[in-house]
């Protein structure tokens, strides 16, 4: 019997019925990963996915229930791949110690809360008997006296049933738990965690496994994507464990980065010592900031147009294409030969100039009088030539 509930609560739970019974779905295909178990943070109800512009997590019930806006819309990628690690270190071997250790605590918590409610119960059982005792010995003919005993008597088994209620629910709700895993067992989830990662990054996995392991472990994930550049995810685990996640999101101005006023504030004053841009990043890196759309570093990008936008002129600018002294950049050679620099990038756009391109993107040209005698003579007139 206990078999056959199980089995009919995982078919009750597989049946799309969101509105009405706030059931999860089965899983489907699909890439995004909490399709069925993302829910609100906001309005604490259930979200749905969106693949449009790249997949998101979206919340539109107060919207078409209230005519209200839509509480809010998360996107997927960077919620999915911090679900994906935590699910992934929550089957590492020291975890499942932890879990078997925190198992072993709530048991002996749940065992003393049971005592202490069952010596409450013989308690109010023994005030019972003592109760009725009184009112079977009181003089019929004493009435006042047999009153206030019986109103006594009915108190005690008043609490008496309130107890014995107390006691029978808490048996019927409290789950079952183990004090810990058995050694064979133990070591098939090890074994299983070593492979794990292949198993999740295989391409023959599909996304409706990824999304069925999932599921084995997590019950429900709540969203809520904050004003800035972190949103929460809030992991619910099977058993009632809960984790919070604090995920980087992409935004795409400084002043919705959590640490944007800072990094303007620096910046400028980094600007206005006379630091050139490709500098003022690398020491805001290294401080711990980043730009907008990236988040490990600073562009220097974002630099120029903060310096640009608050009226700062750059004084000097390091030059971000350095090579050997023996080597010409295209517009060293230019102003050595005293020809436009950009007729050069044309021939080596036509490849009438064949030379290879370095990995900073310049062109390097050998610097001895002889390259410089070659191209003069290559200039005035042009074959496919190789410097």
């Amino acid at each position: 019997w206990s078999t056959y509930e199980k089995i009919r609560d995982i078919v009750r739970d597989n049946r799309a019925e969101y509105m009405r019974a706030k059931t999860r779905g089965a899983p489907r295909d699909g890439e995004l990963l909490l399709h069925g178990i993302a829910w609100c943070g906001r309005c604490g109800y259930k979200m749905y996915v969106r693949y449009k512009g790249g997949g998101e997590y979206a919340c539109n019930h107060l919207h078409s229930h209230s005519g209200l806006p839509d509480c809010q819309r998360v996107r997927a990628a960077q919620i999915d791949a911090a679900v994906a690690d935590a699910f992934l270190a929550a089957l590492a071997p020291g975890e499942l110690d932890a879990l078997a250790r925190a198992r072993q605590a709530q048991q002996q918590v749940n065992k003393a809360l049971r005592a202490g409610a069952e010596r409450e119960l013989e308690r109010k059982r023994y005030a019972a008997a003592l109760a009725e005792r009184q009112f079977n010995r009181v003089d019929p003919d004493n009435r006042l006296v047999a009153s206030e005993l019986e109103r006594r008597w009915e108190a005690a088994l008043s609490e008496l049933r309130a107890a014995e209620d107390a006691v029978a629910q808490r048996a019927s709700t409290e789950p079952a738990k183990r004090s810990g895993f058995s050694k064979d067992l133990n070591n098939k989830v090890v074994a299983l965690f070593d492979s794990l990662p292949q198993i999740w990054a295989n391409d023959a996995t599909t996304d409706a496994h990824r999304k069925a392991l999932l599921r084995c472990l997590v019950e429900k994930v709540v969203l809520d994507r904050g004003e800035r550049d972190v949103a929460l995810a809030r992991i619910v685990w099977r058993g009632g464990a809960v984790t919070d996640l604090h995920v980087k999101m992409k935004v795409n101005s400084v002043a919705k980065l959590t640490r944007g006023e800072e990094l303007r504030a620096r910046l400028l004053e980094l600007a206005l010592t006379g630091v050139p841009d490709d500098q003022i990043a690398e020491i805001l890196t290294r401080e711990g900031h980043h730009s907008p759309n990236c988040e490990d570093k600073v562009l220097p990008i974002t630099v120029q147009r903060l310096r640009l936008a608050a009226g700062i002129k750059a004084k000097a600018q390091r030059n971000r294409w350095t090579h050997e002294p023996t080597l010409l950049s295209a517009v060293q050679l230019a102003a050595r030969l005293d020809i436009p620099v950009n007729w050069i990038y044309v021939q080596i756009r036509r490849k009438r100039l064949l030379i290879d391109q370095q990995s900073t993107g310049a062109y390097l040209f050998q610097n001895p009088p002889r390259s410089s005698t070659r191209f003069a003579t290559f200039v005035t007139a042009p074959l496919i030539t190789s410097i």
